[in-house]
């Protein structure tokens, strides 16, 4: 990913307050036809009537999740209780309380497993698991720009809240800036929905009552404090169904399609406080970096022939690559500068 190519627009975890950059990536639409539903001007009570359908299919199946810190919404995967939500919403918990649409009350569920790197998550309700109503999920390949959408989810701790709007992209890189936080989403859906803390974990929906996407952040201006209205981003439903089915299998991530150098790095900087590139802090033992010969206190310069001033810009241009994608990179090693090729492994939790 060209690093110049980048939006100012900044964007936050939900419910969290983590500022993430979002990487304008040209967006990406898919040739699946024509919209599920057509609009005539002079009677819209057919669009009326499929929304009402809609949300009355698919909302029994988002639910409330609750910790001692925070509150979310997260969407029943099958039959078995497993709900799949955003890694964020869940924080460091290991139980977390439920409350399903339908008002069955609230039940109790256990973190099965996460994986931070895509904010994904899923936990399981084993009693009275038949109260749940399971969610029909799309491929999110055929999604397209323009399809009309809705979003559902607990924003605001407002329970069983929808929001309408349309696929405004696909294709978007967001990834985190904030400290501790791991979360860089690859191949993200831009909705004109409403998405509010609260909705991260979610259902966005299309009008075929399926779910498209996880809602996981809101956009804001960071030069004016305040939000960026009709700028939201999901997880696409592919990303959501490959990770949730891992973790509920083994409790980890082994295949993610997430391309990892296995490194542990910050971004370096001059002494007038410039980003000059990425200094290896740690080099996963075995791991792609191992193998090339990096090790702790190398500087990452360049990549693919394209300059990494920071760590961020290195992750953006990592996730643009495939597992086994041979990369070319330029290291300053005690002052020298030299080139070595790394074999890109597959991320894994």
């Amino acid at each position: 990913m060209d690093s110049s190519v980048r939006s100012r627009l900044r964007a936050r975890l939900l419910p969290g307050l983590a500022v993430v950059t979002v990487s304008a990536a040209a967006a990406a639409c898919s040739s699946s036809g024509a919209p599920a539903t057509a609009i005539d001007a002079a009677n819209p009570a057919p669009l009326q009537d499929s929304y009402e359908a809609v949300v009355r299919a698919v909302l029994p199946s988002v639910v409330q999740i609750s910790t001692n810190d925070s509150t979310g919404s997260g969407v029943v995967y099958d039959d078995k209780g497993d709900i799949v939500t955003n890694a964020h919403v869940l924080g460091d918990a290991k139980t977390v309380d439920v409350l399903p649409a339908s008002g069955a009350g609230t039940l109790t569920a256990d973190v099965i497993g996460m994986f931070t790197p895509d904010d994904l998550a899923v936990i399981r309700v084993t009693k009275d698991a038949h109260k749940l109503k399971v969610a029909k999920f799309a491929n999110s390949d055929d999604t397209d720009i323009g399809e009309i959408v809705l979003a559902m989810g607990n924003p605001l701790g407002l329970t069983d809240s929808v929001t309408q709007g349309i696929i405004s992209a696909t294709g978007r890189t967001v990834s985190s800036n904030e400290p501790g936080q791991g979360a860089l989403i690859t191949s993200a859906i831009q909705t004109s929905a409403a998405i509010n803390p609260g909705n991260s974990g979610g259902a966005l929906v299309n009008l075929e009552e399926q779910v498209v996407g996880i809602p996981t952040l809101a956009a804001r201006l960071p030069e004016q404090g305040g939000a960026a209205p009709g700028i939201g981003f999901a997880i696409p439903s592919n990303t959501v169904r490959n990770i949730a089915d891992q973790l509920i299998e083994s409790g980890r991530v082994t295949t993610s399609d997430r391309a990892t150098l296995g490194i542990t790095a910050q971004t370096a900087a001059n002494q007038q406080g410039q980003d000059t590139g990425v200094a290896i802090v740690d080099v996963a033992k075995g791991g792609p970096a191992a193998k090339a010969g990096l090790r702790p206190g190398d500087v990452i310069i360049a990549a693919g022939g394209h300059a990494t001033p920071s760590l961020l810009v290195l992750e953006n241009f990592i996730s643009t690559q495939q597992p086994g994608t041979k990369v070319k990179l330029s290291v300053v090693h005690n002052g020298a500068t030299h080139t070595v090729t790394a074999k890109l492994g597959s991320l894994g939790s």
